[in-house]
């Protein structure tokens, strides 16, 4: 198989990013941006994926989109949000940092994230510093945030980070953020990081497409 077929396959296959399956329209706006960062947080912890964007879609569904919502809520409904996602294990702890997170992403860029994009300048380790500032968001996080808000802040791109250049060493494909990059357009790093670290997480996937 080719790179171009394989690459064709892993986009249509696994291409969707985790910002999409928390129902987030991404777009570089302050309401989106934020909802990508509750995202990163949920996503910071020991648990699988799929409950994080669950998790997400229950907060959002709550009415938790910005900011203001988020530090004007009851603690206690942002644990039942979460609870009802069965985001059990960190339900308590991920409530206070959600309205701690709230409340820094108001005081330090007025409830909107493009004001960090603007203070890190293009600087991709100044913008993982940043996030590591919010509550939660470690390096793990920030890689996250990083791999999904280059769809639209592409100067932070390409961003393929070392499991999914790992993951592409596996499959036969150039393995570097410089190669991946160049295998897709700009509009479509995103989408191929995630279907990289997707197939990343299954050895099955891995599998399969050595094979084909």
């Amino acid at each position: 198989m080719t790179a171009g077929k394989e690459v064709s396959e892993l986009l249509s296959a696994h291409g969707r990013t985790y910002a999409e399956e928390a129902r987030i329209t991404l777009r570089d706006k302050p309401a989106p941006l934020y909802q990508l960062l509750v995202l990163t947080v949920l996503c910071s912890v020991r648990i699988k994926a799929d409950l994080a964007t669950a998790a997400a879609r229950e907060l959002f569904a709550a009415g938790l989109r910005t900011p203001q919502a988020m530090a004007d809520s009851a603690w206690q409904d942002r644990v039942d949000a979460l609870g009802r996602a069965h985001y059990v294990r960190y339900d308590e702890s991920t409530a206070t940092a959600l309205g701690k997170g709230a409340d820094l992403v108001r005081a330090r860029w007025h409830g909107d994230l493009r004001r960090m994009r603007e203070e890190a300048a293009g600087d991709r380790a100044r913008l993982t510093g940043l996030l590591r500032e919010v509550p939660r968001i470690g390096p793990v996080g920030a890689d996250i945030f990083c791999r999904e808000v280059q769809a639209v802040w592409p100067e932070f791109g390409p961003f393929f980070d070392r499991r999914t250049c790992e993951t592409a060493r596996a499959l036969g494909l150039p393995h570097t953020p410089e190669g991946l990059g160049a295998l897709v357009p700009a509009k479509d790093h995103a989408r191929l990081a995630a279907a990289l670290f997707r197939v990343g997480q299954s050895k099955a996937a891995v599998r399969e497409l050595q094979a084909a």
